[in-house]
């Protein structure tokens, strides 16, 4: 029913907690665990899980090529009707988990059901549609292309946890269209730790995450929402997004010595929504929804480049919004003169500083990490 990918790269000193949460799952899930290249005993756990539990964990073992390529490898092996991926310093919380298992295979048998009843062969779908093309799987079999649910944020050192609740931009619990969507607020969006994809869905849009490079979860919940027509949101805290270990990528001088690969991602979410904007603009709220979220990416890409202080990082704010000017002009206008677009671009070290405050006050206000 369900693919959980565990992209590994030496993960040896914390792995078996993550593992461990997937393996209530039973025979429900499908654990793959991608060891990418790592040079400590990564492999060695993973196979003796895979040797301790034969029906539901396999392992694979590739040459280093970065957080995207594991996923890209779990996603190639995933038999399961839905698929998630789970960090492998994260996990999963046990009653949210069942709960999730529990809805899926409430769609598991929908689509059974509609399969043994209806044995014609189905329509020729046009390729014109992107959005369309995946509603007619979901609508076919009963289930959604897309579940979302909560995560917590397991912050070092803090003893109350945020949870990032979508309860009051989507409905509850049922069957629902991009129509029915309301507002996102600034910062709260769906993020990797909070999706559940339909695997056919990933798999036939040719989902692709680039090699050796950072970031790359962004593109994860971007990309494939063309494709989204029918959602789910089960209000359940399940996914727990641990914060704190050293050299994580989302450490802020991490991310900034790693900067060229946040704009690289950054710009490849503009190349997407730029040459797609034709047929994403069809629904209203979903382009809505990628223009936003593209929108706090690239004020992320900014603000990290103001913090870093060097010439050279100021010259790549500047060079990225040319760039997004060039491949959309209107799509420039709208994030680039925008209140938080403007106020990464204030003149002068004053106006840089502002912008970081500024940034920093949006961030508490608005509670995004």
């Amino acid at each position: 029913m369900l693919t959980i990918t565990v992209p590994c790269y030496n993960s040896a000193g914390y792995m078996s907690k993550c593992i461990d949460s997937l393996l209530p799952g039973g025979d429900e899930v499908e654990i793959i665990i991608v060891n990418d290249g790592s040079r400590d005993e990564t492999l060695a756990i993973a196979r003796t899980y895979q040797e301790d539990y034969p029906s539901i964990i396999r392992v694979i073992d590739k040459e280093n090529g970065g957080h995207g390529s594991a996923v890209n490898a779990g996603l190639e092996a995933a038999t399961g009707l839905y698929f998630k991926v789970v960090d492998s310093d994260d996990w999963l919380k046990a009653e949210a988990y069942r709960k999730v298992l529990n809805t899926i295979r409430r769609f598991s048998e929908g689509e059974n059901a509609a399969l043994q009843e209806n044995t014609d062969p189905k329509p020729v779908m046009e390729e014109d549609d992107l959005i369309k093309g995946a509603g007619n799987r979901a609508g076919d079999s009963g289930g959604p292309d897309l579940i979302i649910c909560n995560f917590v944020y397991e912050k070092e050192g803090e003893s109350r946890h945020k949870v990032m609740r979508y309860g009051y931009a989507l409905p509850e619990e049922r069957l629902f269209e991009w129509q029915e969507t309301k507002y996102f607020q600034k910062g709260r969006y769906m993020l990797m730790h909070s999706v559940i994809f339909r695997t056919k869905l990933l798999q036939e849009c040719e989902l692709r995450l680039p090699e050796h490079t950072f970031y790359v979860d962004n593109l994860f919940v971007f990309i494939p929402l063309a494709h989204v027509k029918t959602m789910y949101y089960l209000n359940a805290n399940f996914y727990r997004y641990y914060i704190g270990r050293e050299g994580q990528s989302v450490n802020e001088k991490i991310h900034i010595a790693r900067i060229d690969q946040q704009i690289l991602i950054n710009k490849m979410m503009v190349d997407y929504l730029a040459e797609n904007k034709a047929t994403i603009k069809r629904n209203r709220k979903l382009y809505r929804y990628m223009v936003n979220y593209l929108e706090i990416v690239t004020i992320v890409s900014c603000v990290l480049l103001i913090i870093s202080g060097t010439e050279e990082n100021l010259a790549k704010k500047h060079e990225l919004w040319r760039y997004m000017a060039k491949k959309d002009w209107f799509l420039h206008k709208r994030l680039r003169y925008g209140f938080l677009g403007g106020s990464t671009n204030l003149p002068g070290r004053c106006g840089r500083r502002i912008s970081v405050e500024g940034y920093k006050l949006c961030r508490r206000f608005f509670k995004f990490n």
